[in-house]
């Protein structure tokens, strides 16, 4: 395969937003990463960074509009050669599902939905593991379930404000931390979810694992230097109990959201993670924060910015000055 330069990927990007809010009258930001970087033949792929770059080239020429229906509404992008008015039905269909996904039991239950497959996954394995469902037999998931979250404190490491990790693990002697995200957003390095994370793994002096629909490789390439295991579910569950509201909001002609797996059982691929990878990689992982934990420590907690962060790992890993960059 040919790699593209930057301008060709911009430019084919710009060509796919168009098309697909041609097709879809308008589409939220989510759609389109769902049909563009999700989505399509891998070499017309692009990353939701380039994406949102092409948009905002579109919505600075006019090619495209915005509309922000109110606080806390997606905001919804339509070609520039229309007015608003035009795409009210169709507008209305999707705020009507936007609406549902964002209410609190909907996204407490989706929160719950990929801690209990990951709980189910390690009770099934007879790990050692910290965060316990306690009545997942005696109710439907349309009620939220009872969590007993694992403790603020390994021996003399205590996290600080009372944060907590969904879980802690032990294989070997290795402690890990593990964070599940089912959230639709791509999470890239410099994203709060992970700073956060990664603040309550160093405070504990754990390995940070981090469990999300999607991951940006920036992510990978960064923070796997420094001990952080990730892992893609590349589905976003949500309970059973919205089986309704997911088939919609899977629908082709509505948000597209094809991925969208029910329930809370764990998949093979999960499960594998859980059970057989994650072992097998703490060690190594353990190794490497410990060389890296001073970086973390002053990320974490002294107020290093992510751009400082960013380029002491790089230097450090390539054995440059890590002050500077090399001429």
């Amino acid at each position: 395969m040919v790699r593209q330069t930057r301008e060709q990927r911009l430019e084919l990007a710009r060509t796919r937003i168009i098309r697909v809010v041609s097709a879809h009258s308008v589409a939220t930001m989510r759609t389109l990463e769902m049909k563009i970087s999700d989505a399509g033949p891998f070499n017309q792929r692009m990353d939701p960074h380039i994406l949102t770059e092409a948009r905002n080239q579109l919505l600075a020429e006019g090619i495209l509009q915005r509309h922000q229906p109110g606080a806390g509404k997606p905001t919804y992008f339509f070609l520039g050669n229309t007015e608003w008015e035009t795409h009210a039905e169709r507008y209305a269909v999707l705020d009507a599902i936007q609406t549902e996904l964002a209410q609190q039991a909907v996204t407490m239950r989706t929160g719950q939905a990929l801690e209990i497959a990951v709980f189910r996954a390690m009770t099934a394995a007879k790990q050692t593991f910290f965060g316990r469902f306690l009545d997942l037999a005696k109710h439907g998931d349309d009620l939220l379930y009872r969590k007993i979250e694992p403790p603020n404190y390994i021996g003399d490491n205590v996290m600080p404000d009372d944060r907590l990790l969904d879980f802690m693990v032990c294989h070997g002697g290795v402690w890990a931390g593990i964070e599940c995200k089912n959230l639709r957003e791509w999470l890239y390095p410099d994203r709060r979810e992970v700073k956060d994370l990664l603040d309550k793994a160093v405070a504990l002096n754990c390995v940070p694992v981090l469990i999300a629909r999607r991951i940006h490789p920036s992510t990978f390439l960064l923070l796997n230097k420094c001990g952080i295991i990730i892992h893609q579910t590349y589905n976003q569950r949500l309970a059973n109990a919205d089986a309704d509201l997911a088939a919609r909001a899977r629908a082709k002609d509505t948000l597209g959201y094809f991925d969208i797996k029910l329930g809370n059982d764990p998949d093979d691929r999960l499960t594998k993670f859980l059970t057989v990878n994650l072992p097998a990689v703490l060690p190594e992982a353990r190794e490497k924060l410990d060389e890296h934990y001073d970086l973390l420590w002053e990320y974490a907690f002294n107020g290093m910015s992510y751009e400082a962060f960013a380029a002491r790992v790089r230097r450090r890993y390539n054995g440059d000055p890590e002050d500077f960059d090399p001429e």
